[in-house]
């Protein structure tokens, strides 16, 4: 007998299988820092895309199209929504002047502590919809403002030297001015320091807590199944990392790109708020999404803008003293 979608072998089977991807991942393909090329991103981002959609067959043809369908269109919206993380990595390791060896592996770890943050998320929304049924009109209207934020040109501001968390970090561990490698933690004098490559970890792990708030609603609106919730999500934050350094250098080409993700989320909004008297197909739903994200970046290919000047403060000397630069003090 095929087990069904909630089957606790299948959490276990698949969570298995993850954390298998990610060691050969980070111990055998990875094991040496190094910087990544575009050619390399480009590789890994097929092969994350390929082992999602090859899981997504296998939901196909074990639990139907409906359920099949289900996973696709989470799989997508959560993908095209990590556009935002990777705005905001690209921010943050400007910021900190984190070298470019080491960006993969801070990656690493920060979508391993995203995966255990959004199980927790995914878990307690499941709950909560079960138990609180009202609570998805609640989603659709906080998804509906948060596409009305994005389509009026609100965009993400990150600013460590404000953020709260990194106050905190500060205050009560002691940090290295200097990157040591790939090394979070580093002994000095008998002494256990914290590198700044950690604070950078802190920040990214928090960013991506806020992004988890627009994220895992959404997936909500498409399915309440909460195994199809977590493998969908998880599954777009596997190819994250080679995402990122695929379009680091093109962020500012797709500057319509941030229309049509308002434009997806207000739907997926609208969505949960008629969800209790009108139901769209899922097919529709996905059809719907994906020529809005379509035409969002053909937009902004037909139509270019001029790069757009930065005053994101950037350390010349890549690994020099990032943490005492100027205006910025710990």
């Amino acid at each position: 007998m095929t087990p069904g979608v909630g089957s606790p072998w299948l959490w276990v089977g698949f969570t298995l299988a993850v954390f298998v991807m990610l060691a050969l991942d980070l111990g055998v393909f990875h094991r040496k820092a190094h910087s990544v090329s575009h050619r390399e991103a480009l590789g890994w981002t097929m092969v994350w895309v390929s082992l999602a959609l090859a899981f997504n067959a296998w939901i196909f043809f074990h639990f139907g199209s409906q359920h099949g369908l289900e996973f696709l269109t989470g799989y997508v919206i959560e993908y095209s929504l990590s556009i935002d993380n990777i705005f905001v990595f690209l921010l943050v390791f400007r910021y900190f002047a984190v070298p470019s060896t080491s960006q993969h592996r801070v990656l690493f770890w920060g979508i391993l502590g995203a995966m255990v943050m959004r199980a927790g998320f995914i878990l307690v929304g499941a709950v909560l919809i079960e138990r609180f049924s009202w609570i998805i009109y609640v989603f659709g209207a906080f998804l509906v403002y948060t596409g009305y934020k994005m389509l009026s040109g609100g965009d993400v501001e990150v600013h460590p030297e404000k953020n709260p968390v990194v106050k905190l970090f500060r205050r009560f561990v002691p940090i290295t001015s200097h990157y040591e490698g790939s090394r979070m933690t580093v002994r000095q004098h008998g002494k256990l320091l914290a590198t700044p490559l950690l604070l950078v970890l802190v920040v990214i792990e928090g960013t991506d807590l806020v992004f988890a708030v627009d994220s895992i609603p959404a997936i909500f609106a498409v399915t309440h199944d909460p195994f199809i919730v977590y493998t969908s999500n998880i599954c777009a934050i596997l190819g994250l990392r080679s995402l990122y350094f695929l379009l680091e250098g093109a962020m500012n080409k797709f500057h319509y790109l941030k229309v049509g993700l308002g434009i997806v989320l207000s739907f997926v909004g609208v969505k949960m708020l008629i969800s209790g008297y009108w139901h769209i197909p899922i097919l529709g739903s996905l059809g719907f999404i994906v020529v809005t994200l379509a035409s969002s970046i053909a937009a902004s290919l037909y139509r270019p803008l001029p790069e757009p000047a930065t005053d994101i403060p950037v350390n010349p000397g890549g690994t020099a003293d990032p943490m005492h630069r100027k205006g910025h003090h710990k």
